[in-house]
């Protein structure tokens, strides 16, 4: 069973920002981890990624540089800034509380 789009929606930021607390990586190697976590229920669709990539940069949540691989077509590296780090505790506080008030709602 694959999980709904609308339910993930709106936290795509949260699930970017949370892989690269582990450290830097790029665009496929973050959603390849996040099929795999999911079990292949979710992923996120490439246009999504880089929308999001752009956004987080612009706001000065992660920053990007090119990788310096010998073989095959460069990476674009992303990683988290402290601002980044500060964000994503933010949004995971406020999923938390969602997740509190839908549960009472609907159970």
């Amino acid at each position: 069973m694959a999980i709904a789009a609308d339910l993930i929606r709106g936290h795509t930021d949260t699930i970017i920002l949370a892989q690269l607390t582990h450290g830097d990586s790029y665009g496929y190697n973050i959603n390849r981890v996040i099929q795999t976590i999911t079990n292949g229920q979710y992923e996120l669709k490439e246009a999504t990624l880089y929308t999001a990539f752009r956004r987080l940069e612009q706001s000065g949540f992660i920053v990007s540089y090119w990788g310096d691989e010998n073989t095959g077509a460069r990476r674009r590296y992303y990683s988290i800034t402290s601002a980044g780090r500060a964000y994503y505790e933010t949004l995971l506080s406020d999923w938390e509380y969602s997740r509190n008030i839908i549960e009472q709602l609907i159970r």
